[in-house]
């Protein structure tokens, strides 16, 4: 697996598939929002096609020779912020390096777009994330609560620091 041959692109409309195996993925989900509750059909296409139609925020699909293994985006914040998100959803391309490398290339595409504020929220307990997020930048800075959410009450705001930005 030569991760240098990893490539972003942007979504299309036959990416729906991925997406439809990776939001009922039981792992991925426990790494995620943790709402195990079944998601139907529906409930899919309503997301998918939300990210798909959306003009304020930039979804890309991890490509590996030629193969979708992920997908990666910033959305659209308050105050010219913006969050970024990454799901590999191939688990065979799991601790190899595929996130750290998808995430220094939406970084440099995120400067292009003139992005300077991003963060990320991820469950503290992941710490296989958290290593690669500190690799491109990201620094620790505060446990939010989510009182209300019990499939995911606390997360781990982090945020890239300046000295990545220029």
């Amino acid at each position: 697996m030569n991760i240098e041959k990893i490539k972003l692109r942007k979504i299309k409309s036959s990416d729906d598939k991925y997406f439809s195996i990776w939001w009922r993925d039981k792992t991925l989900i426990k790494l995620t929002s943790g709402d195990l509750k079944p998601i139907t059909d529906a409930e899919v296409k309503k997301y998918f096609l939300a990210m798909l139609r959306s003009r304020k925020d930039y979804h890309f699909m991890i490509i590996l020779d030629k193969q979708v293994i992920g997908h990666i985006s910033l959305v659209k914040r308050k105050d010219k912020w913006h969050e970024t998100q990454i799901v590999i959803g191939e688990k065979s391309c799991w601790n190899k390096g595929c996130g750290t490398k998808a995430i220094q290339m939406l970084l440099k595409k995120a400067k292009r777009f003139s992005i300077s504020k991003i963060f990320l929220e991820v469950r503290p307990n992941n710490l296989r994330a958290i290593k690669s997020y500190k690799k491109c930048g990201f620094v620790k800075i505060e446990i939010k609560k989510y009182s209300k959410n019990k499939h995911l009450p606390e997360v781990l705001r982090m945020e890239l620091e300046d000295k990545f930005v220029k």
